[in-house]
């Protein structure tokens, strides 16, 4: 069990470099809350569009398939799931609906015909294809309302986890808060302590790979006992697994204390003082045209993605 590559999400892909490792880390940056700003007040024609365009952008970048294939394949099909439960869930108005014609057209042009005295070409008042319910067999039922937010609920599920995943899959901690920290530096006027946010970002993202580790050890270690979960009950159960919380526990902070003294060893008593750039940002010819794609990618929302 290797909980590293089995819970891949979130983590940098160093190998192989695609055009989004490339990038300028701040435009990915403005692209990633793009997807997290667009679907909002958006049509679900747009919010599939999304969707779309992430299955896209992934396909063309040429992630390897093993790196994808399976964060794409969960997600999937847990939006699937997320999709029809809603679909089928009540939709909340707490309405019978009722068509305003007759199901029978002929009972209707029996009576007009005996209250009209002079007889009227009857025209057939058809309905014009609008149904409120449109599946209703046994416990199931499934309307418009129903089915709009299904559709609205499961695509933004599939956005805001996928968009991230892929913006953190290709681009470097470092880059990140390296970006983070050129974007906040007008925050720098209202005297926040951008740096030392930055800092403890690149911190935290860095301690993730250590906690999967820690937990992926003891695991191995409380496998490797071979211990008898049934002759232990419940309260022994529960008795060994809060020992095993308290061993992580016990770890992390070790290693957030060793991590300490490496960094005031090499001299970062201040962020502001002790500074070390990691990357020179610089905007590209690639970057340009990602900013222009961009610009484009806003006008077509207003256009088509508009809820009315």
């Amino acid at each position: 069990m290797d909980l590293l590559r089995s819970l891949p999400i979130g983590l940098y892909l160093e190998q192989p470099q695609t055009w989004l490792h490339k990038l300028d880390p701040r435009v990915k940056l403005i692209w990633l809350m793009s997807f997290l700003t667009t679907y909002i007040l958006a049509n679900n024609l747009w919010r599939v569009v999304l969707v779309v365009v992430l299955i896209i952008i992934t396909l063309i970048a040429r992630i390897p398939r093993r790196v994808w294939q399976q964060q794409m394949g969960w997600l999937l099909t847990l939006c699937f799931f997320v999709l029809v439960l809603l679909a089928i869930s009540p939709d909340g108005l707490g309405i019978k609906y009722q068509p305003r014609l007759p199901s029978n057209q002929q009972v209707l042009t029996e009576k007009s015909a005996s209250t009209l005295s002079t007889p009227a070409p009857l025209s057939t008042n058809k309905q014009q294809g609008y149904q409120y319910v449109l599946f209703d067999k046994g416990p199931v039922k499934v309307t418009r309302r129903s089915l709009d937010l299904a559709i609205s609920v499961s695509t933004m599920v599939f956005t805001l986890i996928y968009s991230s995943n892929l913006y953190l899959l290709t681009t470097a901690p470092e880059e990140i808060t390296a970006a983070l920290e050129s974007l906040m530096q007008p925050l720098r006027r209202l005297k926040l302590p951008v740096t030392e946010i930055t800092l403890t970002l690149t911190l935290s993202l860095r301690f993730i790979p250590l906690v999967l580790e820690e937990i992926q050890n003891l695991i191995r270690s409380v496998m490797t006992r071979a211990i008898n979960w049934k002759k232990l009950g419940l309260k022994g159960a529960v008795k060994v697994w809060m020992l095993i919380a308290e061993r992580l526990l016990e770890n992390l902070l070790l290693r957030a204390e060793q991590m300490a003294s490496a960094m005031m060893v090499r001299g970062f008593t201040s962020p502001s003082t002790h500074r070390v750039q990691w990357h020179d940002l610089r905007l590209r010819r690639g970057d340009w045209l990602a900013i222009a794609t961009l610009i484009l990618f806003w006008g077509v929302r207003l256009v088509i993605g508009t809820e009315v």
